[in-house]
């Protein structure tokens, strides 16, 4: 795996450094929007509306609005030079029961690898923790924001998962359907609570699979299989106007050579594409089957 942070676990007096790797990864299927007319894949251009061109990476800058129009406008040297004293700390402020943390506050998980030289404070923490039952509240700054994380044991190592603070989490009594709780019949809670021992086991998270996505992908290796791919045109180069007369001239001339190549050509093509569609066939199958 690839480190995407590097700094210290701050734990008293001590500095555990510490090198920060993402716990998990998204395996959802991803499509991009095509034009249903000719297949070509839609591109999202960065556009000023008032100069009246596409702008380039570099031409943009980070602005907060205050007033329809009106932005304050900050320089990434500036978030860069803000005094946050986690931009390189996971900063411990307390030591609190996993049970006393409800999911809802839970945002991302990352696994904390000790630095060269740095393993003995680091299982001597991670010991400590495993020993008492706790994990540690903490504060980390990642990608220019200043998160709240616990760091708990799991399995040999530490792993910080980042949270929301209190005022991130919507308060339950904005919704009107649980304003009021009905009265329940205590046979029908006894039933509901004997229902629920029934289908108690032990989490095994192993036994859960994606089918969704399974199903999704069986699909696409059926349409693979079946010739129902879509070839995009090229595309013409960046920044050229084509002028008429020459895009007339020539698929003219395109036309004139296919049709003196006969069979030939399209026999041709057409075993490219099958090469093509076998070899897309047999990655969707290696995806479905890891």
């Amino acid at each position: 795996m690839r480190s995407i942070w590097r700094g210290s676990i701050s734990f008293g007096l001590v500095n555990i450094p510490v090198r920060l790797y993402s716990a998990t990864e998204n395996r959802d299927i991803r499509f991009n929007s095509l034009h249903r007319e000719c297949g070509s894949q839609i591109r999202y251009m960065k556009f000023c509306p008032n100069c009246e061109r596409e702008v380039e990476q570099g031409e943009l800058v980070k602005g907060y609005p205050i007033n329809p129009g009106e932005f304050v406008v900050v320089e990434d040297e500036e978030l860069e030079s803000l005094p946050v004293e986690t931009a390189k700390r996971v900063d411990i402020l307390d030591f609190v029961s996993l049970s006393e943390i409800d999911p809802i506050y839970y945002e991302r998980s990352y696994y904390l690898e000790p630095d060269e030289g740095a393993q003995k404070p680091y299982f001597l923490l991670r010991r400590a923790m495993l020993d008492s039952e706790r994990v540690a509240i903490a504060k980390v700054a990642l990608r220019q924001k200043e998160s709240l994380a616990c760091v708990r044991v799991y399995d040999k190592v530490l792993v910080m998962e980042t949270m929301l603070f209190p005022d991130e989490i919507r308060q339950v009594e904005r919704l009107a359907g649980v304003a009021a709780e009905p009265q329940l019949n205590e046979k029908e809670l006894d039933m509901a609570i004997r229902l629920v021992d029934n289908l108690t086991e032990p989490f095994t998270p192993e036994k859960y699979q994606d089918e969704y996505r399974q199903a999704l992908q069986e699909l696409i290796h059926a349409k693979i299989q079946g010739d129902e791919t879509k070839v995009a045109p090229a595309a013409a180069p960046a920044g050229r106007v084509i002028d008429l007369m020459e895009a007339l001239e020539a698929s003219l001339n395109a036309t004139s050579n296919g049709s003196k190549n006969g069979n030939g050509a399209s026999k041709g093509t057409a075993r490219k594409g099958q090469t093509k569609r076998n070899g897309a066939a047999k990655r969707v199958k290696e995806t479905a089957t890891r």
